[in-house]
């Protein structure tokens, strides 16, 4: 019998704003994050979506990595709220 691994998903952030017409979300961030990162938006009951980070900004301007403490824009795929929660997947 196989034996299944079920890999744990790291927090690095929670979203403290959503901008619904242009789809990004401001996340405050408790860990490192980089673009190609996947990463999991969940809400308090389920998991929402999964996407790569493909765009990632702070204060309008581009970044390719983002550290502990900041908050960065990112372009999301679907609908989020103020407080989910996200995790590096």
């Amino acid at each position: 019998m196989k034996k299944v691994v079920i890999k744990k998903q790291k927090k690095i952030g929670k979203i403290t704003h959503y901008f619904n017409k242009i789809k990004v979300g401001v996340i405050k961030l408790s860990d490192a994050v980089a673009l190609g990162d996947e990463i999991v938006v969940k809400s308090k009951t389920e998991e929402r979506f999964k996407q790569k980070i493909s765009s990632m900004e702070i204060d309008g301007k581009k970044i390719k990595k983002a550290k502990k403490g900041q908050e960065v824009g990112l372009k999301l795929k679907d609908t989020a709220r103020e407080g989910y929660l996200v995790f590096k997947a």
